[in-house]
This record gives structure tokens, sequence and C-alpha cells, in this order.
């Protein structure tokens, strides 16, 4: 058994938000403690935190921590100011479904309150304890996800799904998992542009956590799987839905079609906060389109001529055909989606 150095992304320390800031990394290692949920809000827009069951954990200390600054007494006029700071918090990013499960879980514990204290106890322990489950949830799922990884597997990933981006990881926990159980594996990471989430925070926990690999730009997908030197892809998603199709970093309906015409299995580990029963298919996932400039610059360093015009979606849609299995706490799904999802809720 192989063991690996735990990374804790988002923490509630001494009353405060505590984050690492992945924007600084590989280069820094950076801390943040926020004591304002406006600065809360900014991290979680600005990817300073990122990943979608990190985002609703964030998303959970951030109105805890913007509950403890209302001065209110009454509960009437303490929960309208409080649904301003769940909408703040919602308005950050539209795609990642763990952040509105997140928001509506905690805002249900405030509306069952008697008082304003008990608001704000409560509030804090349903953060708590939604982070707590979240991380159980990943290593169940990350233990059912390593039983499709046998001993030798060279797996493909795609952007960072470990533990910068939840508790424990969800594609990038399977791998984890795998490893520590003593299989003898070799990860091909993706750079993920435009922002490198491939290159700068999974090439940093991999080689963290030990486990060999080699980093490839998102064009070098084809080739490799081409050459038959790639066993399976796992990828992580931001919302499932209820016919199974998934939206993730932009790049994996690529990488989904790429591996099924090239014969590679391509699995999806999430847990089911990430799953969103309530749209029926991918065409009504909202894609959040980010700044041009992530595009035509990297790290404030300009790429490409000046004025140029760049689009910046920052997911796509993987239709449920190319997804050979989803990897959940609950187990692993297969087709027909449409009824093991709607199996979990």
């Amino acid at each position: 058994m192989r063991n690996t150095t735990e990374i804790k992304a988002v923490d509630w320390v001494s009353g405060k938000v505590r984050l690492i800031d992945q924007t600084k990394l590989p280069q820094e290692e950076v801390y943040l403690e926020l004591s304002d949920y406006k600065d809360v809000a900014e991290a979680i827009k600005m990817l300073r935190v990122r990943g979608a069951p990190a985002i609703g954990i964030a998303a959970a200390y951030g109105l805890a921590l913007g509950a403890n600054g209302i001065r209110d007494k009454s509960k009437k006029l303490f929960l309208t100011k409080l649904r301003v700071i769940s909408e703040e918090l919602a308005a950050t990013r539209p795609t990642a479904v763990n952040l509105f499960w997140a928001l509506k879980r905690m805002n249900r514990v405030a509306e069952k309150a008697k008082s304003v204290d008990e608001i704000k106890s409560a509030l804090l322990a349903e953060a708590k304890k939604i982070d707590k489950e979240d991380e159980e949830m990943e290593k169940t799922l990350s233990r059912h996800g390593s039983s499709l990884i046998k001993d030798g597997y060279t797996i493909m990933t795609h952007c960072n799904t470990g533990a910068l981006a939840a508790g424990y990881g969800t594609a990038l926990g399977v791998i984890k998992a795998a490893w520590e159980s003593g299989k003898k594996i070799h990860v091909f990471a993706g750079e993920t542009r435009p922002l490198l989430q491939g290159s700068r925070l999974t090439a940093w926990e991999l080689k963290r956590y030990r486990i060999p690999f080699t980093l490839i730009t998102d064009t070098m997908t084809g080739y490799f799987l081409s050459q038959g030197k790639i066993d399976c892809v796992i990828v992580g998603a931001d919302r499932i839905v209820a016919n199974g199709d998934v939206a993730n970093k932009i790049g994996t309906y690529n990488l989904a079609v790429l591996a099924m015409e090239n014969g590679v299995p391509f699995y999806v580990a999430a847990p089911t906060s990430t799953v969103d029963t309530t749209i029926g298919s991918g065409s009504d996932i909202p894609i959040e389109q980010r700044n041009p400039e992530e595009v035509t610059h990297i790290r404030g360093i300009p790429i490409a001529p000046e004025g140029v015009r760049a689009a910046n979606p920052a997911f796509d849609v993987t239709p449920h055909r190319y997804i050979s299995a989803i990897i959940t706490e609950r187990g692993i799904l297969r087709e027909p989606y449409k009824n093991s999802l709607l199996r979990l809720k």
C-alpha cells in the first residue's frame, strides 16, 4: 500500500474560510484566509478555488461567513439578507451544479432554525457536514472506480479533478485510489487550455503523490489514443443531467469522441451532488462564458496579436452515448443512464 500526502483546498479555520489560491500554483503555495463572504464569492469567480465539489464547499462556508456578519435579530429580516448573500454566491459560476446544491441545502437549514443565533450555528454546522460528507463520498466513489483500473494501466485525464477540486478527488481520486492500492499505473495529463489546470494543478498533485505521469498538450490526445498507448480515459464533471449527458471542462467532448473512435473506455467520476435530474439533456445546461483575455493572454502575457477576437466557453457537453460508465459513491452506473441516474435520487 502506498500513502499520498493529503491536500485541503477549502477549510474553516478560526472563523475564516481558508483556501489554497490555485491561481498561484505551481510556483507558489499560497493560502488565503477570508473573513468576508464577498471575498469568497470573488475567489470562486476568479478560480482561486475551483472544481465543482470544492466550489460547493466554498459557497457553503461563504454563506456561513456572511451569516455571521448580519446583525439583525429579527429572523425575517435576517433571512432576507441571507438570501441576498446566497444569490451573490450563486451568481459566481453558472455551470457547476454543486454550487446551487450546497446553497439550497444551507438555505433549507436556515429556514428551519428558530432564532438568529440558531441559524448562525446551524449554518456553520451544515457547511462542515457538507465538507465532511463530500470527502467521504469521493473516497467511496474512488474505491469503486479503482476497480476499473487494472495493474499496468495507462490512464488519460483532463483538467484537475483531485483534492484541489474536491475533498479527496473524483477522476484523480480514482487514479489515486488505484495507486494507493499498489497498482502500477501511468497517467497522461492534458495541459487544459486556456488556464492550464492540467499542467499547473494536476501535474502538481501527481508529482506530490509520486504517481508516474506524462504531461501532454491537449492537441496530442488523439495521437496517443490512436497509438494504443491509453487503456482508459477518466474525467470529472460539473453537471450530469437526467439522460447522462455531462458538462465538464472545455475539451472533454473532443476527448470522448476520440476515445470512442479508438475503442478506449471513457469514464466520468462524480459524486451524486453533481447529478441534476431537473434537466433532461445537455442542451439545456447553462455554459459559462469567461473573459476572452484568458485565451489571448497567459498570466497577463499576450500570446495573440492585440485586438483579436477570441471565444472562451469554459465547459462543453459530452453526450451520454460516448460515456462507458459514470462512477459515483453509490456505485458504477451504465446505460441506460436515464434509469440508473434516476435511482440515485
